[in-house]
């Protein structure tokens, strides 16, 4: 699942101060316990020598000392020492203590040395030292405490700074889903602080400008190029017309000449259907007023009545209200006149045509012998479905392209109970 940069970020950099402070918490523990047991361990080697030099100077102090007291160590005669007399050893014990009433950590240091007189005693200087476990479990709250407040702090700065640095990208996306081809002034360029952003926005402005320079170019071929084709059309068909009047003919020529007009009708069908795409495309139909659909339909239907008799379609036309839209009224005859004709020219012969229309919407409804379409490709240009060979792919795409005008107005495909339903509702 996609997130956002800004959560994105969060997520890597709250596992990476994590990791980061776990290991530093590691290093820490460890050079924090060494610098505590050294320290501890030099007093206890400066209390030896002053305990020594008290022996020497008051010989009483090696009876007095046979027992640990208020002063934390102990002197013990021995027989002979086997290592030497200076050398300290060092240990970590557990010693009860009554006011805890529990063993607590000590560190204890083993000498010996020699009285005046040269007869062996063994030193033994004891102290308190850190509770490893408590220092361990004060030192984890503590350092959650603070990766808490980090990762609080990162994700508080992360809203306010980023959000406000990540502002004109935002925007500059936002800007980018309204931009329509043939329309450049779309596009809004969004001016930012931040060079990388300013970057993207001029890149992207280039890149308009250059799909601007194409689209228009190619309107201009269609446009023309359809205009040309428009005589040269008109006079084959008019010159094969006069052809077939020709009583002279045998049955095969008149055949060919008549699979040839119709080859050429198609292109009539086709250079008239690219002409309206370019007249549409080219803003030509500009005027807006109210246009009532309901007559819009009426008319369209009449138009047709005698193609609809002719296949013997029953027609069940339903109005629940005046279906009223502020456009062009061309383009919404070209518009229901395509739906309307797709639903009689793919209909079964004594098939049905159900028109509903409401107050905010005109259901077109048809049977026919193919089942759903795709309705992700049904609306692009040339796409044909398998009902006839024959069609040029442009209808639906021109109704698309009407539609593309007027945001208030959206088209719905569906297809039930075996019928191919178009609505053209308000939004």
């Amino acid at each position: 699942m996609a997130i956002s940069v800004k959560n994105y970020t969060n997520r890597f950099v709250s596992i990476a101060i994590l990791i980061v402070m776990a290991v530093w918490a590691a290093l820490f523990y460890a050079v924090i316990m060494d610098e505590v047991y050294d320290n501890i361990d030099d007093g206890l080697k400066n209390q030896k020598i002053l305990i020594i030099r008290e022996a020497y100077n008051n010989p009483k102090l090696i009876e007095e000392s046979k027992e640990f007291g208020i002063n934390q160590f102990v002197i013990k005669e021995v027989e002979n020492l086997q290592e030497k007399v200076d050398q300290n050893t060092f240990s970590k014990e557990f010693i009860y203590m009554p006011y805890d009433e529990e063993e607590e950590p000590y560190r204890i240091l083993r000498t010996g040395f020699y009285d005046p007189s040269g007869k062996p005693y063994q030193l033994e200087i004891r102290t308190s030292t850190v509770e490893e476990d408590d220092f361990l479990l004060n030192l984890a709250i503590s350092l959650l405490v603070l990766y808490v407040v980090i990762v609080l702090s990162i994700l508080v700065i992360n809203h306010y700074i980023l959000g406000r640095a990540w502002q004109p990208f935002k925007q500059i996306l936002k800007n980018l889903s309204k931009y329509r081809f043939g329309k450049a002034n779309s596009f809004v360029s969004v001016e930012s602080p931040v060079l990388e952003f300013n970057d993207l926005n001029n890149h992207i402005s280039q890149m308009i400008d250059q799909n601007e320079k194409v689209f228009d170019s190619q309107k201009r071929f269609l446009e023309n190029a359809a205009h040309e084709l428009q005589t040269p059309l008109a006079v084959s068909i008019n010159k094969l017309e006069l052809l077939l009047e020709n009583s002279s003919l045998n049955e095969e020529d008149t055949v060919g000449i008549v699979e040839a007009k119709r080859s050429l009708q198609r292109m009539v069908s086709l250079n008239k259907s690219l002409l309206t795409l370019s007249r549409i495309n080219n803003q030509q139909y500009a005027g807006y007023e109210s246009v009532t659909i309901n007559e819009v339909i009426a008319n369209l239907l009449n138009d047709y009545e005698d193609l609809i008799i002719y296949k013997d379609i029953r027609l069940d036309l339903q109005q629940d209200g005046n279906f009223e839209v502020y456009a062009n009224p061309d383009l919404m005859q070209i518009l229901f006149s395509n739906l309307i004709s797709n639903a009689i020219k793919y209909n079964l012969p004594a098939g049905e045509l159900r028109v509903r229309i409401q107050s905010d919407a005109a259901i077109i409804s048809n049977t026919s012998q193919e089942k759903a379409l795709n309705p992700e490709y049904i609306f692009e240009r040339f796409y044909k479905g398998s009902q006839d060979h024959n069609s040029n792919g442009l209808g639906l795409s021109i109704v698309q392209t009407i539609l593309e005008k007027y945001p208030f107005l959206h088209i719905k495909y569906s297809y039930q109970n075996n019928m191919q339903v178009f609505e053209i509702k308000k939004v």
